[in-house]
């Protein structure tokens, strides 16, 4: 898990999440009274493995350009 600030002050926890068909996701969660919902968007990473890899790599920008790029998490 990575806690980060977006460029509105907002915190979120983002973590790697796996749907049930195997694509593997960013899933941004609201933290410390982040008002927002939680969204999600594909990684390219073909393992959990790559993926927590890419996510740590990512810088603050990158992480915020990610957030930017996802989507609403649909609860199923």
């Amino acid at each position: 898990m990575r806690r980060f600030q977006d460029a509105r002050g907002r915190s979120w926890d983002v973590v790697v999440g796996r749907e049930s068909f195997g694509a593997l996701f960013a899933i941004f969660a609201p933290a410390a009274g982040n008002p927002a919902e939680t969204r999600q968007v594909m990684l390219k990473a073909a393992s959990q493995q790559e993926a927590e890899e890419e996510l740590d790599a990512l810088s603050q920008a990158q992480l915020e350009e990610l957030l930017e790029r996802s989507d609403p998490k649909r609860i199923q």
